[in-house]
């Protein structure tokens, strides 16, 4: 048994918003948004707390983070949060890894032959926070990125894979949401230009803001 033995059905359908990017809409249960919010809340604790990673120009990121497998920071993973305190990760959880490979099931409708995520960015939208168009692309794997959502409803901007203009598509993510995007579209610029304060549904544990988990395979070893 893991913390997830089941996952519902989803009551809106799945949809394929690019060849590899599908949105399954209320693909968590609201016992499973309020678990997960119960571990956010506990991996921002520490050994590295929740942060706003400082971009190389020197602004700081509106969104914090907190980094589960490998650290991240603009653009590379370490074992070490040396731009925080020093700290190493935590391990990321094996339900979650779990977790991530059913989404990409069900996202393909066949079960992923090798995926293994080994890290997750944990990111944490308060009011006013968004996240401008870019590529995951620090990693050395070219396996699906896979999406939860929970809290407050966002505009999710998915796009191609040139540059960061259109055309795009603007699809809304609500708490329960999962997001898997590999294959053609693995490299697509994306971004979340706005978080609609106010709108997390009861029951889903997180009172304000937007946690969105992201877990991915890095490709990397030691």
């Amino acid at each position: 048994m893991t913390l997830f033995d089941t996952v519902r059905d989803c009551g809106r359908r799945r949809r394929e918003i690019a060849p590899g990017a599908v949105h399954l809409p209320d693909w968590l249960a609201p016992a499973q948004q309020r678990q997960l919010v119960d571990a956010f809340q506990s991996w921002t604790r520490g050994p590295v707390p929740l942060n706003a990673p400082r971009l190389p120009g020197g602004r700081r990121m509106s969104v914090e983070i907190v980094c589960l497998g490998w650290h991240w920071r603009p653009y590379r993973y370490t074992r070490e949060a040396g731009d925080v305190n020093g700290a190493r990760v935590l391990e990321l959880p094996g339900w979650l890894a779990g977790l991530g490979r059913d989404a990409v099931a069900a996202a393909y409708e066949r079960a992923p032959a090798d995926y293994q995520p080994d890290t997750a960015l944990v990111n944490y939208y308060a009011d006013g926070a968004h996240m401008g168009m870019h590529q995951d692309k620090d990693e050395r794997a070219n396996h699906p990125v896979v999406s939860f959502s929970i809290g407050d409803r966002c505009r999710f901007r998915f796009g191609n894979t040139v540059n960061r203009g259109k055309p795009y598509t603007d699809v809304d993510l609500a708490s329960g949401d999962a997001f898997v995007f590999g294959g053609p579209s693995r490299f697509a610029y994306h971004g979340v230009p706005k978080v609609h304060a106010g709108t997390a549904p009861d029951g889903c544990g997180l009172p304000s803001g937007r946690v969105n988990i992201t877990l991915r395979v890095t490709g990397l070893s030691g």
